[in-house]
């Protein structure tokens, strides 16, 4: 039974908002949060590193070095800067559709959480590409002479490979459920 309170929203319903609007708060406060870091982050590479050269954190293996990319992931696509922009546009806006979506249903916080990074990240470079024309990297592995990348590249890597993990092993029975106890 739902308790009408003086404005005429069930009780049930007040509380079902509230929770949604404090978890899409906490959803925007992670974002800001990661978006804000991978900016420090470049900034700090860019004020530094750009004129000191690289910086060696382990000898041989790992070395912070500034890199002005003007492509995607190994500097593919060199110099169309558009099509970054609106990938990642569309990508923002998807990670928080979906995490508005998730956030109603009130589940899969780890997905919501790896969306957050997702657009974090895409937001970062997003941000560099509308400013300097170019995102900053500065994260190199030496010893596998990996490709230099930044913060909102690993955030875009390694939530991604989390929610295939989930979306693969996790949550994979979930569709199977509904679909056979009916509607």
């Amino acid at each position: 039974m739902r308790d009408k309170t003086d404005d005429g929203i069930t009780s049930v319903n007040a509380g079902r908002h509230s929770h949604l609007v404090r978890q899409l708060v906490l959803w925007i406060l992670l974002l800001s949060v990661l978006v804000f870091l991978d900016q420090y982050t470049k900034c700090l590479a860019a004020s530094s590193l750009k004129t000191h050269g690289p910086f060696p954190l382990i000898s041989g293996a790992l070395e912070l070095r500034y890199l002005e990319n003007r492509g995607a992931a190994f500097g593919i696509l060199q110099n169309r800067q558009w099509i970054f922009i609106i990938f990642a546009c569309v990508c923002i806006i998807a990670c928080a559709w979906f995490s508005c979506r998730l956030a109603r249903q009130n589940r899969h916080t780890l997905s919501r959480v790896c969306l957050a990074f997702l657009a974090a990240g895409a937001a970062g470079n997003l941000i560099d590409r509308a400013v300097h024309g170019y995102v900053v990297d500065f994260i190199y592995i030496s010893l596998i002479h990996f490709p230099v990348f930044n913060l909102a590249d690993m955030y875009v890597s390694l939530s991604t490979i989390t929610l295939v993990i989930l979306v693969l092993f996790v949550y994979r029975d979930e569709g199977a459920g509904a679909r056979q106890h009916g509607p």
